[in-house]
């Protein structure tokens, strides 16, 4: 597996806030577009046939500051949905690694780091608020992207035999 530069990176990547700031050199950092809060009752069965996702609902803004161009959310301790304004679009022979920016974790808030494949559109993550509270503006950068390309990817191996049942 060979990481790729930022700027090899961006070329996945759709939606950009600014390049500028968001591009790095062996990374990509992507921004909040919207949060969502979630019900409290979601359910995951074995066959999915009782499958029910958690539904969503926007979570209001509010001005902070009389100058400021961007909205803010206000998220009290839970767990959110993050929508980014990036999307991703990925080789069949890469993988990108997306975990949480060194800022949100010294906010008090995380994500689980997650390997993606293929294309990504709306990317989303589940976040995380462990204090009281947060705030979080339009735009602010939550999470870093990685991506590796799979250098030699072995062939696909035949699936074991199945055991007989007694």
């Amino acid at each position: 597996m060979q990481l790729v530069s930022g700027k090899q990176a961006v070329q996945r990547v759709q939606n950009l806030v600014s390049e500028k700031h968001q591009v790095h050199a062996y990374a990509v950092e992507l921004s909040a577009r919207q949060i969502y809060g979630l019900s409290p009752v979601g359910q995951v069965d074995f066959g999915g046939s009782e499958y029910v996702a958690a539904e969503r609902q926007p979570v209001p803004t509010h001005q902070k500051h009389s100058q400021d161009k961007y909205q803010w959310w206000t998220l009290m301790h839970g767990a959110y949905l993050v929508e980014f304004n990036e999307t991703l679009e990925l080789a069949e022979d890469e993988i990108a690694l997306l975990e949480p920016h060194e800022r949100l974790l010294r906010a008090g808030a995380e994500h689980p780091s997650l390997y993606l494949r293929g294309k990504q559109n709306p990317l989303t993550i589940l976040l995380s608020v462990s204090g009281a509270k947060m705030e979080v503006k339009q735009n602010a950068r939550l999470s870093t992207l990685r991506v590796f390309r799979l250098a030699g990817a072995p062939k696909a191996a035949k699936p074991p035999a199945k055991k007989k049942k007694r």
